[in-house]
């Protein structure tokens, strides 16, 4: 059966549907304890910071400053004079010798020249059995010779050496230099100089002598034939 009731009645209205909204779960603030250390931490960084950026001014203006000052002092305390004459003077007494041959009259053909000391040069050298001179002190040394021979074999090369022993009581001799010349290579035909020099590390109580190819034709003339060393 149709029901065709019908009413003029407005229909009740939807009750509002509730919406939920998010619940906010509020985040925990950090202690009061944990900010005290953190704040405590970061003035220690800053205050460490400041202390050693003022050490290392302190330190640098107290070196420069004291360095002026050392100077100052050792520039007035020597002159420049003064300082120059104590040069002078280390210069004046470093071991030298330069010595002038001597002539004998010992006709072998090889061996090693005398010298001739009271025309020759020593100081702070000291001259043994009339051909070695004896080292001082540990160095470097320049030694230099030279010989001029005079007459002789022009085919034949004259040569002279200078010898190293370790001491006086070494029995063997080491060449440590050596040089030569040719009586055809030079204008005069009949003369040649045999000249030798070089930067030698000798120690102390070395013994340094030369010898000749033949001592009968050595220039015995003043200037013509010597042997010198000097500590640099």
């Amino acid at each position: 059966m149709i029901n065709t009731y019908q009413t003029s009645l407005a229909p009740p209205p939807v009750p509002p549907r509730s919406r939920s909204q998010p619940v906010l779960i509020p985040a925990s603030l950090p202690s009061q304890g944990h900010n005290k250390v953190l704040i405590r931490f970061l003035v220690g960084v800053v205050v460490l910071h400041l202390f050693l950026s003022l050490a290392g001014f302190f330190y640098l203006y107290y070196h420069e400053h004291m360095e002026k000052h050392f100077s100052a002092e050792d520039t007035g305390r020597w002159p420049s004079s003064q300082k120059q004459e104590m040069d002078k003077q280390d210069t004046i007494y470093k071991a030298l010798a330069r010595m002038a041959v001597k002539r004998t009259a010992d006709k072998k053909t090889s061996g090693c020249l005398q010298w001739d000391t009271t025309h020759s040069v020593l100081r702070g050298i000291n001259y043994y059995e009339q051909i070695w001179l004896t080292i001082p002190e540990t160095g470097f040394y320049y030694v230099y010779s030279r010989v001029t021979f005079s007459k002789g074999d022009s085919k034949i090369p004259l040569a002279s050496k200078v010898q190293l022993r370790k001491n006086e009581a070494a029995k063997s001799i080491e060449d440590v230099m050596k040089a030569y010349c040719y009586l055809e290579s030079t204008k005069n035909p009949h003369m040649c100089t045999a000249t030798q020099g070089d930067l030698i590390l000798l120690e102390k109580g070395n013994q340094l002598s030369l010898w000749v190819q033949d001592l009968s034709l050595v220039d015995y003339d003043e200037g013509a034939t010597s042997f010198g060393i000097y500590k640099l």
